[in-house]
């Protein structure tokens, strides 16, 4: 009876190893990525783009299987367009258990998020997380706020006004005096300074400046007369989400003759809202998709198969931020069945990808992308229209990554982990 008794034992042991294994395969812990963007409010709009973007990239990322055998899961919190619920769903990000954050509308959410992952990461050694920034462009985050657990997947105000003023200067249509009109934060102060940085290489002169509330503005009529009493022959602007539509719609109202250089004009709306009055203004965008050839077209392609629409706007930025996320998680091995964030974090600072504009990579040492910009006028003769009207962005011009870059800031100061 003995014996039988062991010899079903031994015969066992095989099976309880098998489910064994099979239980620790169950419990290792999936890769959390949350998603903390504007969804609900007046900048539900540019949200709801950096949503698409990201959503697109994650779900390419679990149909080449994942991250370590599992699918990535994709967790959205809404923070309602400021930093006081930013900060507030981050906690709740946190006790959710993502290891990774995303968001990219507003500046002064990113700055909040920022310095709460910072905190968070200083005390809670082993349990750190990263954030993923596919949009706020204010210079301090790689600057006086950079840390190593910040990740700027778009450009900055130096950088954007340099592709464009460069590429309005080449195509004839710059002009000699410029209008400066910007949202009252961050973002908006840095897209004024680059402007007045860039006048001697534009060779213009700004010939008046206004910041404004940001997201407040129902009627933009009034800075439309102060643009017409100046004499500017082009404004450049920061503007995005409603502050742009919205100034759009009042330039065509009043019949505004002054050139517009902006760097969200694609936004959907921005192009209905203008009229014919847009065409002839300039954008400097992360991705045209007539500027990449067969690449763009695939790209195009595949992102309307799977969204429903051409990707604009923010959303291929984000998109591609996204794989090289990817690409760094595929090249980070597990730790004992999970992800070691920090080990993550620095295979993603030396991250290369390849995307339609050119080669995109991540600069060790302020964690700023280096990424391709398009400088593009708006054109009835673009291959894609806008907001169902006969004009669409052409494009004038294409700067490599390190034609585009500006220099690390002085005052970033990144501390590593051991």
């Amino acid at each position: 009876m003995r014996d039988s008794l062991c010899t079903t034992a031994r015969r066992a042991l095989p099976v309880l190893a098998t489910l064994t294994t099979l239980s620790g395969l169950a419990q290792a812990a999936p890769v959390k990525i949350g998603l903390l963007e504007t969804l609900s409010g007046p900048q539900a709009s540019t949200g709801q783009s950096f949503r698409s973007g990201v959503k697109y990239a994650i779900d390419k990322m679990n149909a080449a299987g994942g991250w370590n055998g599992q699918p990535v899961q994709l967790i959205e919190y809404d923070n309602q367009g400021g930093p006081a619920g930013a900060s507030d769903k981050l906690k709740a990000a946190i006790a959710d258990g993502v290891q990774i954050v995303v968001q990219g509308a507003s500046s002064a959410i990113g700055g909040q998020i920022t310095e709460d992952v910072r905190k968070h990461n200083l005390r809670n050694p082993g349990k750190e997380i990263v954030y993923v920034n596919v949009g706020a462009e204010a210079m301090e985050l790689t600057g006086e706020k950079c840390n190593f657990h910040h990740f700027r997947f778009t450009g900055n105000a130096q950088v954007r006004t340099k592709a464009l003023v460069a590429g309005m200067k080449q195509a004839g249509t710059l002009g000699s005096k410029v209008y400066a009109i910007n949202q009252n934060y961050s973002w908006g102060q840095d897209m004024e300074r680059a402007i007045g940085d860039n006048a001697a290489a534009g060779g213009y002169q700004v010939v008046e400046k206004t910041l404004h509330d940001t997201n407040k503005i129902q009627d933009f009529s009034p800075y439309v007369s102060k643009i017409v009493a100046s004499g500017a022959e082009t404004v450049i602007t920061g503007n995005w989400s409603n502050d742009l539509l919205l100034l759009m719609k009042a330039s065509k109202a009043a019949g505004l003759k002054a050139r517009f250089g902006t760097v969200f004009l694609d936004q959907p709306g921005n192009v209905a809202n203008a009229g014919d009055t847009a065409l002839g203004h300039f954008i400097a965008h992360a991705f045209n998709p007539e500027a990449g050839g067969a690449e763009s077209t695939r790209f195009v392609d595949d992102f309307k198969a799977k969204t429903g629409h051409v990707p604009t706007f923010v959303e291929p930025q984000a998109a591609f931020g996204l794989e090289m996320v990817a690409a760094a998680l595929k090249a980070t091995k597990p730790q004992g069945d999970a992800l070691n964030v920090n080990a993550f974090a620095k295979t993603l600072e030396a991250t290369r990808i390849r995307t339609p504009m050119g080669e995109v990579s991540m600069r060790a040492a302020d964690h700023q992308v280096l990424m391709p910009f398009v400088v593009s006028m708006v054109s009835k003769d673009a291959k894609y229209k806008a907001d169902g009207t006969d004009m669409g962005f052409k494009p004038v011009k294409v700067f490599t990554a390190e034609e585009a870059a500006g220099p690390v800031q002085a005052n970033c100061k990144m501390q590593r982990p051991d």
